[in-house]
């Protein structure tokens, strides 16, 4: 199984090695970077501005021509998100995101980039991330869940 899987894993490595190599050369692992980002009143920081247009032009020009490919080149078919709408969850998960990011300079990305410069916070942000992660499963889960005992009985109190 894992021989079939290498050249999607090989590929997934190197993305992963490119997205971490360009966060620490942007500066982007630094929290400081990214406070004075957000630090509008103060010393304002226009660098994630540039960080941010540049994955804007490699989307502007990439996909365009990858939506043009019948299909993926290490896949079966393309993966869209499932859910296009917004939804109180998105909107809540976006605020505590952001809230995350402000407080402590850090998202998922630079974060696990950042295990390898061994700075103290890094081990209990991770924590912290986790942590999260597996609330809002939790959460999710038990949504889904409330859901379909709703669809239940709407379907139970149809006439047949």
């Amino acid at each position: 199984m894992v021989r079939k899987n290498l050249p999607l894993l090989f590929s997934a490595f190197l993305c992963g090695l490119l997205f971490a190599v360009g966060l620490c050369l942007a500066g982007m692992t630094n929290p400081a970077n990214i406070i004075a980002f957000l630090n509008l009143r103060g010393s304002w920081s226009p660098s994630l501005l540039f960080v941010m247009g540049g994955a804007l032009m490699v989307c502007l020009f990439s996909f365009p021509l990858i939506q043009k490919q019948k299909g993926p080149l290490l896949d079966t078919r393309f993966h869209p998100p499932l859910k296009t709408r917004i939804d109180w969850a998105l909107l809540t998960g976006s605020a505590l995101f952001g809230i995350g990011w402000g407080l402590s300079g850090y998202c998922p990305g630079p974060l696990i980039t950042s295990l390898g410069t061994l700075r103290q916070e890094i081990p209990e942000l991770l924590v912290f991330f986790v942590t999260g992660l597996l609330c809002a499963q939790m959460l999710s889960r038990h949504t889904q869940k409330k859901q379909a005992v709703r669809n239940e009985d709407k379907g139970d109190s149809k006439p047949s």
